[in-house]
């Protein structure tokens, strides 16, 4: 099973290499495939997400493609409720059916609207460009501002329940909220964003007893090179293919974990 899992990683990191998707979605359900409960997959995965992310912080850093200041309005939001959303599951702790029940609907939920996130990016992208307002600053005003941080909370709510959403999802809502942001600042911020998110997230499903570490050293053995080998074949594969496919495949476990 060790095997199983070092090629999920090395697969997940690929394919996260060639399409930029978030590898919550891809990975969280793998796990559930291969018979771990849902609570450690999200515990494990979050963790897994919050190292692998920790490198792409630094090239894009490197390439100056972080907004501090918008990622710090994000993390207002979301650090704070995914405290409170541990804190909400700590109290569920001695319930252990109660706990894998929540996170399994939230799990479906958030793969359905990822899976519709990844179908609509063009068009979204393209309103949010065509609606620019006259006179418009990168930041905007204060409202701009309670709403990242309104934004960042709901982030907080889906990632630690169910270990995705910062990739897809964040990424458009960031483009939403600031248009004028390039994009390779905008993936850069969300994933500077990613890192203390998943981490507290991941530390907090540490405090629950929902880790597995061997199962997490894994996963980055195979997903390390994977992310490597991907990132050098991002644009030769047809993304007009890869991305419904990848899409209808999170709507249809998705679907099934809800319903």
């Amino acid at each position: 099973m060790e095997l199983g899992y070092i090629v999920a990683g090395l697969a997940v990191g690929f394919i996260v290499g060639v399409t930029g998707v978030g590898g919550g979605s891809l990975m969280t359900p793998i796990l559930l495939f291969f018979g771990v409960n849902p609570a450690t997959a999200v515990g494990t995965d979050l963790l897994y997400a919050a190292i692998t992310k920790a490198g792409g912080v630094v090239v894009h850093q490197r390439q100056r493609n972080i907004d501090w200041k918008i990622s710090a309005w994000l993390a207002a939001g979301s650090v704070p409720a995914a405290l409170a959303t541990v804190w909400a599951l700590h109290g569920l702790r001695a319930d252990t059916e109660a706990i894998n029940t929540v996170i399994k609907h939230a799990l479906g939920i958030a793969l359905l609207v990822t899976a519709a996130a990844i179908v609509c990016k063009q068009r979204l992208l393209a309103f949010a460009q065509r609606h620019i307002p006259v006179g418009e600053t990168l930041y905007g005003g204060r409202r701009r501002l309670w709403a990242t941080v309104a934004t960042g909370v709901l982030l907080g709510v889906i990632v630690t329940l169910s270990s995705i959403g910062a990739g897809a999802i964040g990424t458009i809502a960031l483009f939403l909220l600031f248009p004028l942001l390039p994009t390779a600042r905008l993936v850069g911020t969300e994933i500077a964003h990613a890192v203390p998110l998943t981490l507290v997230a991941g530390l907090g499903h540490a405090g629950l007893g929902n880790i597995d570490w061997g199962l997490l050293t894994n996963l980055l053995i195979g997903s390390l090179p994977g992310i490597y080998l991907g990132s050098h074949l991002t644009g030769r594969l047809p993304d007009r293919v890869l991305r419904p496919v990848l899409a209808g495949m999170l709507a249809l476990v998705g679907a099934k974990l809800v319903f």
